[in-house]
């Protein structure tokens, strides 16, 4: 059951705010004592940083961005209680509360921007919206509406003000951001006049007035307080709001229908069972040596079942999921995509009322299956690269699935985000999830790490990926990406003077408009990617500024060697570094680098599940007997004394292989990158070559 145990210290902190009305300058102090008792960099709410007016929605905006993990957030309301004397628990559940962008969740603009009144405004909504919640009488109610129209027109308010009331009176007034609006006019709970009065409600020319808006309040309270449902609030609609947007499969019986959710799907092998399972109206997934998915309560109980069916070292955490998803996740409405390899697309399909699971004993192989209603049987390419996966819950990343549904005449997903987690790292980077939980917290703590390892293990593409999945998201504004050698230097990359036509100019690097960028986003992180770091003459390029690139010395400011400006690394900068630990024109590496980076070394993964998953779609007996002989090569190569592991041959020499080009492929990556690989490790010893070559060239025979 959702807990909603945050709600007192909301409503308690709203009345302690009222009586700084009149006395802004004295609420901001209080709240800088705040971020400076509990080590946290006060949001940048003015251009110039200084802040000294601020409105109360912003306060609690500080504590409801979407970046804020929950030990953050407690930190923080913390600090607020102790500072204003607040009586309330700090809540431990957030339960029901809306979100924030980072950058929407200040209420106003800045000094230059904004109205000389925006701030007044705002705070003559926020109290009488406390006094008409507390008091609903006529005068308060007339009150609140004639404060409520003079401000909600203000720049960029739009749906965030009902949110920012939900947040001071949840019980009293709606929150009516696209989640909860979408919810109202989808789900059953609610009545025909409900419905219907929020489907009037699409885009922001359309937010209510004042009284439109109380109306809204009233007509939602008086449907929920009749419904057959679980909750009866509005925290409950806003907590059940949030699972329907997110499809949860769990939520309670009196939860909305579900929304409706996009997958895609491999019949088989290359979709070598297609035109079977079209023919048939079903579609079927292996695994069959398990047995009936459906007798397995968790997916921890499937994924122990393979472990115990399969053996091997395999952790089986991404065979577990997609068999979970298919035989409970996937439900009436829901649409189906069908793919060949990572490019193809060969049809749709739609979940009906008898698509329910089951296993048919009936069958030889692919014995999971479901009835579907294909729509549609088309060959067509697709606009991006697909997951490899046998089935992807593709809804949430609508950069993907829009152009798929644009050309089935499917309505668009609106996108909140590009979502990346580390699920979508580990089907992308073949790691272990043990090795990348490591790596991930390993960069976290030291703020800088270099992934090292052999030619081939991926590290610049593991390196981006790395980024996102911290993020959450795919955002290449917060994302840069450079390549140091032997004449980078600090001109490049921090600042320095260049000739002109009239003389020589000032030009900011890439590294200091990076960390410029970043400073005016603290609470986002930010990556700066450097390849082949130890080619490039550290001390030379950071200049004074490399002391500054240290965890305890973020935000440390020092005078500039051209500019004589202040500058500093911002604690939300984070760098990763890349080397070949085969290159054999290295020196020794600066110490000063050794010190200031956490290293991190990324192996062959061809014994990792996702390369498994891989060479299994691939089902080319030319490229399994193929990673079998170059990984007795890397075996050899490792126990070799002028080598090592660090020569050894990695899996991205073979990535990016589909079934109908693999044969094909694989001579030119043994005759042109594999060998000639070899000769440079081994150019004294000519007949080691020669004997590997031969071995490798007889695997593809």
């Amino acid at each position: 059951m959702p807990s909603f145990d945050w709600i007192p210290f909301y409503q308690e902190l709203a009345n302690n705010l009222l009586p700084f009305k009149n006395d802004r300058k004295s609420l901001v102090k209080k709240l800088k004592n705040v971020y400076e008792k509990i080590e946290i960099d006060f949001p940048k709410m003015e251009s110039d940083g200084n802040v000294d007016d601020i409105d109360p929605f912003t306060v609690y905006g500080l504590f409801n961005k979407n970046n804020l993990i929950e030990s953050k957030r407690i930190r923080i309301i913390q600090g607020i209680k102790d500072e204003f004397n607040l009586k309330s628990k700090v809540p431990q559940s957030f339960d029901g509360i809306p979100l924030l962008m980072p950058l929407q969740a200040t209420f106003f603009y800045f000094k230059e921007i904004r109205g000389e009144d925006d701030i007044d405004r705002l705070w003559d909504v926020f109290e009488v919206a406390v006094s008409y919640a507390d008091s609903p009488n006529g005068k308060n109610r007339e009150s609140f509406i004639r404060a409520y129209n003079s401000a909600k027109d203000l720049k960029g308010l739009k749906w965030r003000f009902s949110m920012a009331l939900y947040w001071v009176r949840p019980y009293v007034y709606l929150n009516l951001d696209s989640t909860s609006r979408k919810f109202i006019r989808s789900s059953t709970v609610f009545d025909q006049e409900c419905r219907e009065l929020i489907k009037g409600l699409r885009g922001p020319k359309k937010v209510p007035d004042g009284e439109g808006y109380l109306r809204v309040c009233q007509t939602v309270s008086k449907a929920l307080k009749k419904a057959n449902a679980s909750f009866h609030d509005f925290p409950g609609l806003s907590h059940y709001a949030w699972i329907f947007s997110n499809g949860d499969s769990s939520s309670p019986d009196s939860a909305p229908e579900e929304s409706r959710r996009y997958w895609l799907y491999a019949p088989g092998h290359n979709a070598d069972h297609w035109e079977e399972f079209y023919k048939l109206g079903i579609m079927a997934i292996g695994w069959d040596e398990i047995g009936d998915l459906g007798a397995y309560s968790s997916q921890k109980e499937i994924q122990e079942a393979m472990k115990e069916t399969y053996g091997g070292s395999k952790s089986y955490v991404g065979s577990a999921h997609i068999t979970w998803q298919f035989a409970n996740d996937m439900k009436e409405g829901d649409v189906v995509y069908v793919k060949k390899g990572v490019s193809g697309l060969l049809g749709r399909g739609e979940v009906t009322g008898e698509s329910e699971y089951f296993y048919d004993e009936s069958r030889t192989e692919y014995k999971n299956v479901r009835k579907i209603k294909w729509t549609h049987k088309v060959m067509w390419k697709l606009h991006a690269k697909a997951a490899s996966k046998t089935l992807t819950d593709i809804t949430p990343y609508a950069y993907f699935v829009n152009p798929i549904k644009e050309r089935f005449g499917d309505d668009p997903v609106v996108p909140s985000s590009i979502v990346y987690t580390s699920e979508d790292f580990l089907n992308e980077v073949y790691m272990s999830p043990e090795d990348y939980q490591r790596l991930a917290d390993v960069l976290k703590a030291k703020k800088n790490v270099v992934l090292q390892g052999a030619p081939g293990v991926g590290k610049t593409f593991a390196a981006k990926r790395l980024a996102y999945s911290i993020m959450g998201e795919k955002d290449e504004e917060r994302v840069a990406m450079v390549q140091f050698h032997q004449s980078y230097s600090y001109e490049d990359f921090i600042m320095g003077f260049r000739p002109t036509e009239n003389g020589f100019k000032l030009n900011r690097g890439v590294f200091y408009e990076f960390c410029k960028k970043a400073e005016e986003d603290p609470d986002n992180g930010y990556f700066f990617i450097i390849d082949e770091i130890n080619r490039g003459n550290m001390s030379k390029i950071f200049g004074e500024l490399f002391m500054l690139i240290e965890r305890d010395k973020r935000g440390v400011e020092l005078r500039m060697l051209y500019s004589n400006e202040k500058f500093s690394v911002p604690r939300n900068v984070y760098i990763i570094g890349m080397m070949n630990t085969a290159d054999r024109s290295l020196a020794m590496l600066d110490f000063a680098l050794r010190r200031r980076f956490a290293f991190f070394e990324l192996k062959p993964g061809f014994d990792t599940e996702g390369f498994g998953e891989y060479q299994k779609r691939l089902a080319s007996k030319k490229f399994d007997a193929l990673i079998g002989v170059v990984k007795k090569l890397n075996e050899t190569i490792e126990s070799d004394d002028s080598l090592g592991k660090g020569f050894c041959i990695g899996h991205s020499f073979f990535c990016g292989l589909t079934s109908e080009s693999v044969d094909a492929r694989l001579a030119n990556i043994v005759d042109y990158e594999l060998i000639p690989l070899l000769q440079e490790y081994w150019y004294d010893e000519p007949l080691n070559v020669d004997d590997w070559a031969d071995k490798l060239r007889a695997a593809i025979q």
